[in-house]
């Protein structure tokens, strides 16, 4: 894929390590929601993470035994981490020097977190200006694994699926990206290393720097390899 392109990555757990910050705001909203709720801790909501804050407060509710409504519960726990968001939570190591070295593609964001707490948080780290688009829930209808919002991010940037490729940390990113007829690129240092790989996408990289040279490696057009091809 050497020249343009279109790279677009899921952001917690592949580009941001945001897992204590979104706990703690869990932690907060059950504890303001029901007084004296023990709380969850990151361990444990950490396997309830990617598949949207209405998903994490379902699981979160679950878990701690509050029979509450999402509805009720879900404001509280934007309202804390928006608060939050950028207490703990970094770029992963490689992350900035991989986005310098994609300069000449064109990069993009498609995440399951609320599209304008996913811009807040990358513009408080300094590189939302890297992203022709950051998208997130309510920003589209649906969310991964519905491929409509990365299938309208490739008719957005004028990206055809064999010149598009998106890297994510999730078994949802591999089944987004596959729906939409795009090469997949799973990392392992982020939430589900072991999800992602037995999903078999493309490629599987430990570090985010290996991607420049993998795209650099694969013709322009290259169509989606057999899963776990690369």
């Amino acid at each position: 894929m050497r020249g343009s392109s279109l790279v677009v990555f899921d952001l917690d757990g592949t580009l941001v390590d945001s897992i204590r910050d979104i706990a703690a705001a869990v932690d907060e909203a059950l504890a303001t929601t029901a007084p004296g709720t023990p709380p969850l801790g990151l361990a444990r909501i950490h396997s309830f993470v990617g598949e949207g804050a209405a998903v994490l407060v379902a699981r979160s509710l679950e878990a701690a035994g509050l029979n509450r409504r999402v509805e009720e519960v879900l404001p509280r726990y934007l309202e804390a981490y928006a608060r939050r968001m950028l207490e703990t939570t970094v770029l992963y190591p490689g992350v900035l020097e991989a986005l310098e070295a994609l300069g000449d593609h064109t990069l993009a964001i498609l995440t399951n977190k609320p599209g304008d707490l996913s811009r807040a948080l990358l513009a408080g780290l300094g590189v939302a200006t890297r992203f022709a688009r950051i998208w997130g829930v309510g920003d589209i209808p649906g969310r991964k694994p519905d491929p409509a919002g990365l299938v309208r991010l490739m008719a957005e940037l004028g990206a055809r699926p064999g010149a598009t490729v998106l890297v994510g940390d999730s078994p949802v990113d591999v089944a987004t990206g596959r729906a939409a007829g795009v090469l997949t690129v799973g990392v392992t240092y982020g939430l589900d290393p072991q999800g992602v790989v037995a999903a078999r996408p493309d490629a599987v990289l430990g570090d985010l720097r290996e991607l420049p040279p993998l795209l650099e490696r694969l013709p322009a057009g290259t169509a989606p390899l057999p899963p776990g091809g690369a």
